[in-house]
């Protein structure tokens, strides 16, 4: 099952929703012990035999910023280094709660499918809900823009972040300058690019934001998954059909959706740093970017650069690239286009006002249509959810 996201924005603070589907209850007993979930074909997909040998993980700090989880899953149990604050506490819910940690269980055995040995913190900036919500805050500080602050504060390496919706009008700011505060101490931010590639492929944030890997969907073979978000911005791809994950309430079951991607490939971020830690958040994306397995004519906006390469990017991490990062000094506007043209940059022709007119009465009727199909769209998913 593939959960469809909304996010609105409400009295200063952002609702998010999971970008992934799994309806499970908590109380039943946990299964045999186990220290990852199973290998599917993502293992094999991304490399990861390969990239084993090198490394695991050790001494990298992954934040999972998600639903809460059942710490006492065997995949979780006794690898979990720190429990952070509930930032979504005005729903009231509590661990064992349906709606709570059942998104955030599984997204956390995915990271450590990949990255084992790597050291684990979390913090709850949404719940397991999949209805459109509302979250209110007193500060007006979005509950993701304090986990991300959590995080950071607790010197996480990587943050991931399986989680986003909306549309362009849902861009938040307390949620921008705590990613730019995040990659400015050097942490690499991943967030899931979305699973409306099938429906109105609505934009998603955090995913959108500048600073941010997105990170898109694929199905065996390595294209896309019908359902993965379709963005200009979608920075590379991961495996994200049939990923068995961890079950709140013991063993594990299988995913789809851009969030398992998203973990899978913060794993794959912890096993570049665990083999060089000075690479920064710039070099981890172009070594990403390089070393995925690209698609027929280059990068897109269906996977972006192409499916994650787990060896190649760990071999690549020894050697990074240089990227210049740094703020550059402002010289003035070039006063001309380059050549053939030699056209002002301040210079046009007079406007035809009448034909002008003409296409924007033709523009607006056209948007009054469509702005009149898509409330009614909403209107009925909404009612499907209640």
């Amino acid at each position: 099952m593939i959960t469809r996201s909304i996010r609105n924005t409400a009295v200063g603070g952002a609702a998010l929703t999971v970008l992934m589907g799994a309806a499970l209850s908590w109380g039943a007993a946990p299964a045999a012990a186990a220290e990852n979930a199973p290998a599917g074909w993502e293992s094999a997909a991304l490399g990861l035999p390969a990239a084993h040998e090198v490394t695991q993980g050790e001494g990298v700090t992954v934040a999972v910023l998600d639903s809460g989880i059942n710490p006492d899953h065997p995949a979780l149990k006794g690898r979990v280094a720190k429990v952070g604050p509930d930032f979504y506490d005005s729903d009231g819910l509590k661990p064992g709660d349906a709606g709570y940690g059942e998104h955030g269980t599984a997204m956390v055995s995915d990271v450590l499918k990949v990255a084992p040995k790597a050291k684990i913190i979390t913090a709850r900036v949404i719940n397991d809900s999949h209805e459109e919500k509302f979250e209110r805050t007193k500060d007006g500080v979005s509950p993701l823009a304090k986990g991300i602050d959590f995080a950071v504060e607790n010197h996480a390496d990587v943050i991931s972040m399986s989680l986003g919706g909306g549309l362009f009008g849902d861009l938040d700011g307390t949620e921008v300058a705590a990613i730019a505060r995040a990659v400015q101490q050097g942490v690499t931010v991943l967030a899931a690019a979305g699973n409306s590639g099938d429906e109105l492929n609505d934009g998603n944030f955090p995913a959108g934001y500048a600073e941010v890997i997105s990170v898109a969907a694929t199905k065996p073979g390595g294209q896309r998954a019908d359902f993965s978000t379709v963005r200009t911005h979608n920075t590379i791809a991961a495996p994200g059909v049939n990923i068995t994950s961890a079950d709140k309430d013991g063993g594990y079951r299988p995913v789809d959706g851009t969030s398992p991607a998203t973990a899978l490939a913060a794993g794959v971020t912890a096993l570049m740093l665990a083999k060089n830690p000075d690479l920064t958040p710039a070099q981890t994306r172009a070594i990403l970017m390089r070393t995925a397995d690209h698609p027929a004519g280059g990068h897109n906006a269906f996977v972006g650069a192409g499916q994650i390469d787990a060896a190649a990017a760990v071999r690549a991490a020894a050697h990074p690239p240089k990227v210049d990062t740094a703020p550059k000094p402002y010289k003035g506007a070039v006063k001309h286009f380059a050549s053939p043209t030699g056209t002002s940059r301040t210079s046009h022709p007079a406007m035809e006002t009448g034909m002008l007119a003409t296409g924007l009465g033709a523009a607006g009727g056209g948007l009054l249509l469509v702005a009149g199909g898509v409330l009614l769209i909403r209107k009925g998913r909404r009612q499907r959810a209640a």
